[in-house]
């Protein structure tokens, strides 16, 4: 029996996407979010993975979505949304069995961080409307290199 959905996110995007069920396919099937609820009358799904959290809709001009200017793929130029997993392999694994392209290969990527470096290993995937998703696997800290 799996445990009920918690609500953890203090931040939770809401993207709208042109076909609910391939950003379903994508999102809960190749990256492993499980839908928390959902209103498929109204093209919504609410997404939850260790922690993240993300709202989808469908555009629908007969429902209500706050578009700010015209939608032209891809969607969400000039973000990417990072999302931090215990191990990138598996998803990796059914990004590769469904041939879906990456848009940057993993890399192993250490950002300083005040007086330390924070590693992740990384890579980096859009979903079906563009939208860019970065997902890490933590690799850990270490002191800045070149350091005294």
């Amino acid at each position: 029996m799996t445990e009920p959905f918690v609500y953890q996110a203090k931040l939770v995007p809401e993207l709208l996407v042109t076909r609910l069920d391939a950003s379903l396919r994508f999102w809960r099937d190749l990256l492993g979010f499980a839908v928390a609820y959902d209103r498929p009358e109204e093209g919504f799904a609410y997404l939850h993975l260790a922690g993240a959290e993300i709202m989808l809709e469908q555009v629908d001009d007969s429902h209500r979505t706050w578009l700010t200017g015209p939608l032209n793929p891809p969607f969400g130029r000039g973000i990417n949304f990072q999302i931090e997993v215990a191990a990138l392999d598996p998803t990796l694994e059914r990004l590769r069995q469904a041939s879906w392209p990456l848009f940057l290969e993993p890399e192993e990527r250490w950002y300083r961080m005040a007086e330390l470096e924070v590693g992740q290993r990384q890579f980096l995937v859009q979903d079906p409307d563009g939208y860019l998703v970065r997902l890490a696997e933590h690799l850990g800290e270490r002191a800045i290199a070149g350091g005294s």
